[in-house]
């Protein structure tokens, strides 16, 4: 008598428990997703501080030696003559001008 009742018991706790790791399951799936390591958005029609910051991977207080070292590893990997865009070179390079305060107030060729 007491063997079908804990084959009982121990089919409704396998139930409790794949009910609770199915539910777990969901919520991770709908939880949004985790810090992703690039800025989501597009560019703002005239340049911040930050959002040049933003596309040097800089901070905007960051001294000119950094700048310059952050625009040129960007640059490297975004260079128009190694397959990258011709825009996205432009707007690398009015971040670089807006964090070094040599803005022409023009923005970008595009």
């Amino acid at each position: 008598m007491a063997t079908p009742f804990l084959a009982g018991l121990a089919v409704a706790a396998a139930a409790y428990a794949g009910r609770y790791g199915i539910q777990a399951w969901q919520a991770f799936k709908a939880s949004p997703p985790r810090m992703r390591k690039f800025y989501e958005g597009g560019f703002q029609p005239t340049m911040t501080r930050r959002e040049a910051a933003l596309i040097l991977g800089v901070r905007e207080h960051t001294p000119t030696d950094k700048i310059k070292e952050a625009h040129r590893r960007v640059m490297i990997a975004n260079h128009p003559d190694a397959g990258g865009s011709h825009y996205l070179a432009s707007k690398i390079n009015e971040a670089k001008d807006v964090l070094l305060g040599k803005t022409k107030g023009g923005g970008s060729a595009f």
